[in-house]
């Protein structure tokens, strides 16, 4: 353990001397991607997507049928989790067998395989990857304001735009099968969120470039609009979401994880979803450990910061850290939580630690131009979401195997999400378009909206593609599911 310790200070050590070195090849990287940069204009964007639409029809969307040699999902899924901590398995999996949704929530890898064998037009925009419908949520912004967006950013990539909304889509009807809705009130959800898509594309095709990159889903607008998919039960469940994600902050998240000892916060142990550090090694010493392990990763992390906050994050101190498992596809990835204190026994801040290992997207897609994943993932949050944790970063940490790739965010910062187990029929409805509107804004920012927009046209080609590819999914997802659960026995 102590061997370990010190290869990984040397190596911190010296990523803080070679700091010129590392903007350096940033710069190289940024220079590369202006070069290959291309302006076109909107008329020819436009005659672009509908040429497309001649050649791969709006209603290609909505087949699905079995490859031949598709790989067993259950074949990626144990691939996949080969890299993984391996005590954490039989967590994933119990998380993953509960239903059909729960399956597909953990199962991004196996969707992508199938998808790189559908259709697609080879328009790329920056691809959340894990788009389904739990994904999506609310956020405090820097202004703490209360607004909708994507909430998951492991798997982004750039990538087809079809692949991101077939996920939401079959998420959709999935999730309308585990609540029990009729097939009647599943296609209406399914159906409305594909036409949200569709027109705020073409919205987003007639606004300038400035006003796209400005639009948002501000929560307390959109309670005043009067949203017609919303009933009055559903804004009340929204207004207290609203409410919960505003109380959920650093001070409320050590509230519930930890406790002060000796005027000092330590994190109480749940396992195996929280383990502290004391717990996971206890042949080192605690104290020293915090400080001159986890107080240099927090010290090299902040390097990836702008400077003005870099000079926030030096105002505190690391007190305490622990393992602490999160969602149902990322157990058994490392995830950490590491508790600061401004001022000893307050003003806390609560930084999560979260993996980042090669996109699933990657596969079957050209490589990250990052090679680490850390910076993948926080680049593609900046780039899709509307207003981001103002201390996302990175950092890499050296192992006995290679390099661990991290993304460091804040545990809680205003952010709340809606309960689909609780969700009605017409709030499906409403939960969805919202997250296809917002899907849409992430893909218009990040691709050729003009292209994408003139492809889908003015017609409900693509919707009735979208009902008919989410139904034949969602069978698709439940055999996968029964097969799991056939070996789980």
């Amino acid at each position: 353990m102590n061997d370990k310790i010190q290869k990984i200070r040397q190596f911190i050590d010296k990523q803080d001397i070679d700091v010129d070195g590392t903007i350096s090849k940033l710069i190289k990287t940024a220079a590369a991607e202006v070069r290959g940069s291309e302006y076109i204009s909107k008329e020819e964007s436009i005659r672009k997507g509908e040429t497309l639409r001649e050649h791969i029809p709006l209603k290609h969307h909505g087949k699905w049928e079995v490859k031949k040699n598709r790989e067993s999902a259950v074949a990626l899924l144990k691939e996949q989790e080969s890299t993984r901590v391996q005590e954490l398995i039989p967590l994933r999996h119990e998380r993953m067998s509960v239903s059909p949704f729960t399956f597909y929530r953990g199962s991004a890898i196996i969707m992508a395989d199938d998808l790189a064998a559908t259709p697609d037009t080879g328009l790329i925009v920056q691809a959340v990857g894990d788009a389904h419908i739990s994904n999506f949520g609310l956020f405090a912004s820097p202004e703490r304001r209360i607004v909708y967006d994507v909430n998951d950013f492991d798997e982004t990539l750039p990538g087809p735009w079809e692949w991101d909304i077939k996920r939401l889509a079959a998420s959709v009807e999935i999730c309308g099968r585990d609540r029990g809705f009729s097939k009647k009130k599943r296609q209406k959800a399914v159906f409305q969120a594909a036409k949200a898509y569709r027109d705020a594309m073409r919205g987003f095709s007639d606004m300038g470039n400035l006003d796209v990159w400005y639009a948002h889903v501000d929560i307390d607008d959109l309670l005043k609009s009067g949203n017609k998919n919303l009933s009055k039960n559903e804004r009340k469940l929204i207004k207290k979401h609203t409410r919960k994600a505003l109380s959920k902050n650093s001070a409320s998240a050590v509230e519930k994880f930890a406790e002060l000892v000796d005027g000092s916060y330590r994190i109480k142990s749940d396992p195996p979803v929280i383990v502290p550090i004391g717990e996971l090694y206890p042949k080192a010493k605690r104290d020293q450990f915090m400080e001159d392990f986890i107080g240099k990763l927090v010290t090299l992390y902040r390097l990836s910061l702008p400077r003005e906050r870099r000079d926030l994050i030096c105002r505190y101190k690391p007190v305490d850290a622990a393992r602490k498992v999160v969602g149902v596809g990322s157990v058994g990835s490392k995830a950490w939580i590491v508790i600061l204190e401004g001022v000893p026994g307050g003003d806390p801040l609560v930084l999560q630690i979260k993996q980042a290992t090669e996109s699933v997207l990657e596969r079957h897609l050209e490589k990250s131009r990052f090679a680490e994943h850390g910076l993948r993932v926080v680049a593609g949050q900046k780039a899709i979401q509307t207003a981001g944790d103002i201390l996302l970063g990175w950092i890499s940490v050296p192992t006995e195997h290679g390099v661990d790739a991290y993304y460091v965010r804040q545990l809680w910062d205003g952010k709340g999400s809606v309960d689909l187990d609780k969700i009605s029929e017409e709030g499906l409805v409403g939960i969805a378009s919202l997250s296809a509107w917002t899907l849409a804004h992430a893909h218009a920012k990040t691709g050729d909206r003009h292209a994408i927009a003139a492809y889908l046209g003015g017609t409900d080609d693509f919707e009735k593609a979208m009902v008919k590819f989410s139904r034949a999914y969602a069978d698709q997802n439940e055999a996968d599911y029964q097969t799991f659960l056939k070996t789980e026995k």
